[in-house]
């Protein structure tokens, strides 16, 4: 994955998307991704027929078992195209689509802005800025949230 060791890629991600990324960070997510161990919701994001970047998405545990949390990077020459906002589209439908789910999430460094335009152009609302929650290279930072969420008829859950 060239598009994976750009370093205005990997400043707006965790810190568990190295950087530098190299040919063998690729070669374990690979394995990682195709091998029978592949963590569910995980998905390449093609363009051209290569592959340009990820999205995933994540169940919640415990008390937050009805929550999934989404996260995507895409390779820098391809910003800007509307590519990864269609990519949040389908996979917040696909996750809202499951019974118990009702709740898809998103943790944004408060720099990263065009992130939550996209997450905005899908119906996501803002709902709270942690304070200094972030460490990366060295800096504190605010991270802001986003979800959307839907109604449900789950007998357990209710709208409030």
């Amino acid at each position: 994955m060239p598009y994976a060791n750009n370093r205005n890629v990997s400043r707006n991600l965790r810190d568990a998307f190295p950087f530098p990324y190299t040919e063998a960070d690729a070669d374990d997510w690979l394995a990682r991704v195709a091998g029978s161990a592949a963590p569910p919701g995980v998905y390449a994001i093609e363009v051209g027929g290569e592959a340009a970047g990820a999205i995933a998405v994540e169940r919640g545990t415990d008390v937050e078992r009805l929550s999934a949390e989404i996260g995507y990077w895409l390779g820098e020459p391809f910003w800007g195209r509307g590519i990864v906002t269609e990519a949040v589209g389908r996979l917040t439908e696909l996750a809202l689509a499951e019974d118990d789910i009702v709740r898809t999430f998103a943790p944004v460094f408060a720099w990263n802005a065009p992130s939550m335009r996209v997450l905005e152009k899908n119906g996501y609302a803002r709902e709270a800025i942690l304070r200094r929650s972030g460490f990366k290279d060295g800096t504190v930072f605010d991270r802001v949230i986003y979800a959307r969420v839907k109604e449900s008829a789950h007998p357990y859950i209710s709208a409030t």
